[in-house]
């Protein structure tokens, strides 16, 4: 990856320092497609050519990793095709579309847009790389962790937004290899909570819908290993409402100039909530600037 970017900045939010407490920011914002999703796509793909001669790659996305496989696609050289759900955030499809990928709008929610997607790879045998079960994807946002306590081997805490839990594995792993008693503390979206249930009752559940702004957290089919997996690596889990991600938006933009969709927000979101306040060296991870024009007004 170090080909592809450098590291990312890890900035101190003075808004957010109290007398027992700072709070830095790990802006995932600037990297190619605007979002963290980029580390394990290229990680993943580089991976698999390595080994497999691959004439198309395939995704399923609600938009930031099917931009990270569009762009790690046109990296490496591999034709892109990317579904996601009908009526996507219009700034995730149109970064697909301008890194040169085949999109397909389908079905109503993500794990719909999935089954299509697999559906079309086995059909035209191609590669699927989907983000929730691929081993290398990990790996790549590991690279997260690895960074932060690198920079800050002080870091207490990190908070992690929840999506198909590839962030969180790999940002858990990552920085435990350097510091065994750092928390990891997920978050997840009220209207989403598949993980957080999941994890709460170490099986899998899954819910009926994922309704959220968060799309990025927007999950409703968790995966058993993933479910095991974030049951050994992550020591809490917080919910956060539609509301306190937008305020959280809010605050970040007003107080830190910082742009963060909604899941990126929602560690913020989860850490304005906390009573009483979590003290020490705390991280949040904002994972993407990929605001939709409706939640964005």
């Amino acid at each position: 990856m170090a080909r592809h970017f450098r590291s990312t900045q890890l900035v101190e939010a003075a808004s957010l320092h109290s007398h027992d407490r700072r709070v830095y920011l790990k802006l995932e914002t600037s990297l190619p497609t605007g979002s963290f999703k980029v580390r394990g796509a290229l990680f993943s793909l580089s991976q698999r050519l390595s080994t497999t001669p691959i004439t198309e790659v395939v995704a399923a996305s609600t938009g930031n990793h099917g931009a990270a496989v569009a762009f790690a696609g046109r990296e490496l050289g591999v034709p892109a095709v990317i579904f996601l759900p009908s009526h996507p955030n219009p700034v995730k499809a149109g970064r697909i579309r301008d890194l040169g990928a085949t999109l397909v709008e389908t079905g109503p929610d993500l794990t719909a847009a999935i089954d299509a997607a697999r559906e079309y790879a086995d059909s035209h045998s191609a590669f699927f790389l989907h983000d929730a079960s691929d081993p290398d994807v990990p790996v790549g946002t590991a690279t997260i962790g690895h960074e932060l306590l690198s920079e800050r081997p002080e870091i207490d805490v990190i908070y992690v937004p929840v999506g198909d839990t590839a962030l969180i594995r790999g940002v858990a792993s990552g920085a435990r290899r350097l510091r065994p008693d750092v928390r990891i503390i997920g978050v997840v979206a009220e209207r989403a909570p598949a993980y957080y249930l999941s994890w709460r009752d170490r099986r899998v559940i899954e819910t009926e819908s994922a309704d959220t702004i968060a799309d990025g957290l927007a999950v409703r089919r968790p995966l058993a290993p993933n479910v095991a997996a974030i049951s050994e690596l992550v020591d809490d889990m917080r919910l956060v409402s539609e509301d306190e991600m937008r305020s959280a938006m809010a605050f970040l933009d007003r107080n830190e100039g910082v742009i963060a969709e909604p899941s990126a927000a929602a560690p913020l979101a989860a850490l304005m909530k906390e009573k009483p306040q979590a003290a020490g060296t705390v991280v949040l991870l904002v994972t993407g600037c990929n605001i939709a024009p409706d939640v964005r007004n």
